[in-house]
């Protein structure tokens, strides 16, 4: 499980998703298909204009919460292997927020594992959101249509 928990990283800094997934599959042959996410700041939410998202993080209370989600992920669909990396701190549109990466010997078990780790990063990884546009700020949570998404892992192990 430590090198699992080796590839959670929380930081201030810009992800370059490319050399995140080239770092990841380097050397890999022991996987049949890895599946990645990059989750981007958006220009508009709700309908309203963002200029800037701000992040906000404890690292100390932040990492060791998503390489739970981690660990719960390669528990429950058998993957050989996870990264997480996730941003803190102001961003413009068009920046990477989040990158997730899973390798598995099969591509169902990639698909759906992380399918699933967005859906718990999205609404159990402890990070308060603020965006600020031409109207002000505002301080967004986890939608109705998030909790959805995360519950429908509760009625099958496998399956959404």
């Amino acid at each position: 499980m430590s090198a699992v928990r080796d590839r959670v990283v929380v930081q201030t800094g810009p992800l370059e998703a490319g050399a995140l997934l080239a770092g990841f599959c380097a050397g890999r042959a022991d996987v049949g298909a890895v599946v990645s996410v990059c989750g981007r700041v958006r220009d508009r939410s709700d309908g309203i204009g963002v200029q800037t998202l701000s992040i906000e993080a404890y690292r100390g209370y932040t990492e060791p919460v998503i390489a739970e989600l981690v660990a719960e992920t390669v528990a429950r669909f058998a993957v050989l292997d996870v990264q997480v990396a996730h941003r803190y701190g102001p961003m413009t549109p068009g920046e990477t927020i989040v990158f997730v990466a899973v390798a598995a010997v099969h591509r169902r078990e990639a698909f759906q594992a992380c399918d699933y780790l967005m859906d718990q990063l999205k609404t159990r990884a402890p990070f308060w959101k603020r965006e600020d546009g031409p109207q002000g700020h505002r301080w967004i949570e986890a939608r109705d249509r998030d909790h959805a998404d995360a519950a429908r892992w509760t009625q099958t192990k496998d399956r959404p």
